[in-house]
């Protein structure tokens, strides 16, 4: 049932759903592509999983056991792919660092080790997203260059959504839009990445 805003929305503690995830079996030798293509350090896994946990909470694990088959994350150029097992099987033919990419990038790690999510994760975690917003038609085109959704733009959302909570924003058409972090204030989600970065940023999505 989705709510708009209401009583207890902002009750519980910062930080969102408290849930252990069940990570990824050992890797395969035999799934490992030669060159700078890697599985995640301990590390890296914990800031991935950690992040995209705050959009898909438990159903993060689902990512990695699809009903298609089993998905994992390699490390490429600083950026995070989520590519399946038998893609992997195939790019392991590949020699050197001749791969540009594999499997759909998700995240890329900047020059100070923070995490930033790429707009090409949505088709991904749209479906499992427990936090959802929808925003009003005259709010789109300004999410959609990359501004923060205001108050006046707001439609639905989750109901019990916690404040700074990591939620996919939709469409009145319900159509996934982007994905940002909700606050009470004037000011009630935060930008993080929209589709319109496939026009913006054409040249730096791989």
């Amino acid at each position: 049932m989705e709510g708009r805003w209401g009583g207890g929305l902002w009750g519980c503690p910062r930080g969102g759903t408290d849930f252990r995830f069940r990570p990824p079996r050992p890797a395969d030798s035999s799934l490992q592509p030669s060159g700078n293509v890697r599985p995640l350090t301990e590390e890296e896994s914990r800031v991935t999983f950690g992040k995209m946990a705050k959009y898909v909470g438990e159903n993060l694990q689902r990512l990695v056991d699809r009903p298609d088959g089993t998905s994992c994350f390699r490390l490429h150029n600083d950026r995070v792919y989520y590519v399946s097992e038998k893609i992997l099987k195939l790019a392991a033919s590949i020699s050197g660092d001749k791969p540009v990419s594999l499997g759909t990038c998700f995240r890329k790690f900047t020059k100070s080790h923070r995490f930033r999510l790429h707009i090409t994760a949505l088709d991904y975690l749209a479906p499992y997203a427990k936090y959802r917003v929808w925003i009003k038609p005259g709010a789109e085109q300004s999410f959609l260059y990359g501004n923060h959704v205001l108050k006046s733009g707001l439609g639905p959302i989750t109901e019990n959504t916690c404040q700074y909570q990591g939620v996919v924003v939709y469409s009145m058409a319900d159509v996934p839009l982007g994905c940002g972090k909700v606050d009470p204030m004037v000011i009630v989600v935060f930008h993080q990445a929209d589709i319109g970065e496939y026009v913006r940023h054409e040249e730096t999505l791989t």
